[in-house]
């Protein structure tokens, strides 16, 4: 994972990525949260916030975005966020987050665009305390994941196991 970290606050910039992490994997409420099919993802991600230039991060990792959004959704609640309904029309969802972690609030709205079981974009509008950060999250599946055969060999499948 590689990223600039230029940001005046160091504490507002981990409470809006805390956030954004929030907003991706909140609680699901009105709308069932769409299936992504688990393989090997890539993730994009820029960051902005008002009066500083934009923070690039990107990762590619063995992962099922379903399943992780499953085993976030106890954790955050415990974490002291609200979470409004999801809303669906067509592909497209939206959802509204409050969360108070450490003294600070951040209010964040969310639309999710489901491309296909194998890409999402995640766009999210924070407000943290009165710093505003606009977050956007390219995901995309690339392949199965990679195993270890009993040979040692290192096959990659279309599906994962």
């Amino acid at each position: 994972m590689s990223a600039t970290l230029a940001r005046s606050d160091p504490s507002i910039r981990m409470f809006s990525i805390a956030a954004l992490m929030v907003c991706s994997m909140s609680t699901v409420l009105a709308a069932d949260w769409p299936v992504f099919k688990p393989g090997n993802w890539t993730f994009e991600q820029t960051m902005s916030s008002t009066g500083a230039a934009p923070d690039k991060a990107s990762n590619t990792r063995c992962t099922d975005p379903t399943a992780d959004h499953k085993a976030q959704q106890g954790m955050f609640a415990n974490a002291g966020c609200q979470v409004m309904s999801l809303t669906q029309n067509g592909n497209t969802y939206r959802y509204s987050a409050t969360c108070k972690l450490g003294g600070m609030t951040t209010k964040s709205d969310s639309v999710l665009t489901v491309e296909s079981a194998e890409a999402y974009t995640i766009t999210v509008d924070s407000n943290t305390d009165g710093s505003k950060t606009y977050d956007v999250l390219h995901a995309h599946r690339i392949v199965g994941c990679a195993t270890i055969s009993r040979s040692g060999r290192t096959d990659l499948h279309k599906e994962p196991l």
